[in-house]
């Protein structure tokens, strides 16, 4: 998958290291997923969405504008962090792969575990904040990783970040259960800044040996 990505993306500056950005666009409920795995991990399979709209209406023209507006910081950051530091920063839809080759869930996860970095951005969206099941299985399929082939520097590789004023007990699930990174940011320049503070951080231990390169 990871020369596959290499591909699509094209060349950059530090085009080897991926990025893959993702964000809220339905909501779930994180203890029922947390009860789920604990009894029986098959059913989050079969809770998982074959299909992922970033475009799904929740049920009003407001909801509507909302995820408009989640997509467009999402391709905000993904454009000034393919600009500055010049990484290989995508969304799932930049990648084309067919549903008949690969479900969307099956594929973040394994965009998630080709990629050196795995971001989820949380903007402050009034009473509908969520995050889409994908994050759940994307988390937990690495959470699984790391308990069959511990140690594993991939968990190091995920940042939680959420604008400020957010406050949500998914935040804290994430963090206890899977042991994420938690930032928060201000407004958009905020948020380019502590991405690329993150990807440094990464980019560094890599060089030193701290974190294994991916190939």
């Amino acid at each position: 998958m990871r020369d596959r990505l290499l591909d699509e993306l094209g060349e950059l500056a530090h085009s080897h290291f991926l990025v893959y950005l993702m964000g809220p666009y339905k909501t779930f409920d994180v203890d029922a997923l947390l009860d789920t795995a604990e009894t029986d991990e098959r059913e989050i399979l079969r809770s998982i969405p074959e299909t992922v709209d970033f475009g799904a209406l929740v049920g009003s023209d407001a909801d509507l504008d909302q995820q408009e507006a989640v997509f467009d910081l999402l391709l905000y950051a993904r454009d000034r962090l393919r600009t500055e530091p010049g990484v290989n920063a995508f969304l799932a839809v930049d990648i084309d792969i067919p549903l008949e080759e690969m479900d969307a869930a099956t594929q973040s996860i394994e965009f998630a575990l080709a990629s050196n970095a795995i971001i989820y951005i949380v903007p402050k969206i009034g009473d509908n904040l969520g995050v889409g099941i994908e994050t759940g299985s994307v988390l937990e399929a690495i959470f699984r990783e790391h308990d069959e082939q511990a140690p594993t520097a991939h968990q190091e590789r995920i940042l939680f970040i959420h604008e400020s004023g957010v406050r949500s007990a998914m935040i804290a699930a994430v963090q206890d259960r899977w042991d994420a990174r938690i930032y928060s940011y201000d407004d958009r320049d905020d948020l380019v800044h502590q991405l690329r503070l993150f990807i440094r951080d990464l980019a560094r231990r890599e060089q030193r040996g701290d974190l294994p390169q991916l190939k």
